[in-house]
């Protein structure tokens, strides 16, 4: 593996008839590395990982997934990769055991049924390995589709909002299971719009309209972004968020909760743009921003790809 990378790969690019869906994106992983893939719906993100793994061709780009050609060795790399779609994939009327068995079926496991077995206690399903896949609440289902991905003892996970729709316990009971495993030295890219689970990442990248606008750690992106923020709390925000919007120096004005985070990269002239508003009917105060601000204001920034 180049460098002690799991991905590395430079330009990457795929087209949709005139419009480019992903533009000319450099991404490095190491090995077992949790990394975080972000952007809006529609930014490129899934074509990005379908392109990683053998699923979609690339128009333009090179580079290494786990050593091989991402555009020559696509073959070899699914053999090592496993990709959790956002959507649960399994047969609802076959159960837990039987889901597995399928998946190591098709990947030629050797001692399958040891493996299936393996797997079940792996993933906390003892116990439920005869219910069947449909009668499973969201946390179950997405506990055995990573059963499913792990069975053939995969080197790269590929996942595309995994905890989308379960609960915040099931979401936290996950993640605990990620880290585990990339202790193991197992590597993850994980797309999320979940700006917690973002912060437990290693690194992150985030992709807008098909560009790659940041990357690196948590504190690195927020602190690359260059803003100023104020935390209002008070009556009537959204007035005031309203009348703030329309001020020059500031960028963003967003309802946090209760609170309104008011935001621009021009510390100065933020503060001289707010004075007029702190007549003390509201609580200012200014904070760190987080890693939610700096998206909203990425995503405020980027140009829309679309071409009708």
């Amino acid at each position: 593996m180049t460098d002690g990378f799991a991905i590395d790969v430079r330009g990457m690019t795929k087209r949709f008839g005139e419009q480019t869906v992903v533009n000319g994106i450099d991404l490095q992983v190491r090995r077992g590395e949790v990394y975080g893939f972000l952007g809006p719906n529609g930014s490129g993100k899934t074509t990005f990982i379908r392109m990683l793994c053998g699923l979609l061709a690339a128009d333009a780009g090179e580079g290494t997934c786990l050593g091989f050609d991402v555009i020559r060795e696509s073959e070899y790399i699914k053999r090592q990769v496993s990709y959790m779609t956002q959507r649960f994939s399994f047969y609802e009327d076959l159960s837990i055991a039987e889901n597995l068995d399928f998946v190591a079926r098709m990947y030629a496991v050797a001692n399958r049924r040891e493996a299936v077995r393996d797997s079940i206690e792996r993933l906390g399903l003892a116990g439920r390995q005869k219910q069947l896949a449909g009668e499973l609440s969201g946390g179950w289902k997405q506990r055995l589709a990573l059963a499913a991905c792990l069975i053939h003892n995969p080197q790269l996970l590929l996942l595309d909002e995994p905890t989308a729709g379960v609960d915040p316990k099931a979401r936290r009971d996950f993640w605990e299971q990620i880290h585990e495993l990339a202790g193991q030295g197992l590597t993850f890219l994980i797309t999320t719009h979940y700006m917690d689970e973002a912060e437990r990442c290693d690194r992150l990248a985030y992709i807008s309209y098909g560009n790659l606008l940041t990357r690196g750690t948590a504190a690195e992106v927020v602190a690359g972004a260059g803003l100023t923020t104020w935390r209002v709390d008070g009556p009537e925000l959204h007035e005031l968020a309203r009348l703030l919007r329309g001020t020059p120096a500031v960028l963003q004005a967003v309802a946090f909760g209760a609170r309104l985070h008011v935001s621009g990269t021009d510390a100065a002239a933020l503060e001289r743009a707010i004075a007029p508003f702190r007549t003390g009917h509201h609580s200012w105060q200014q904070i760190h921003p987080g890693l939610e601000d700096v998206f909203i204001h990425l995503m405020g920034s980027s140009k829309d790809n679309y071409s009708p």
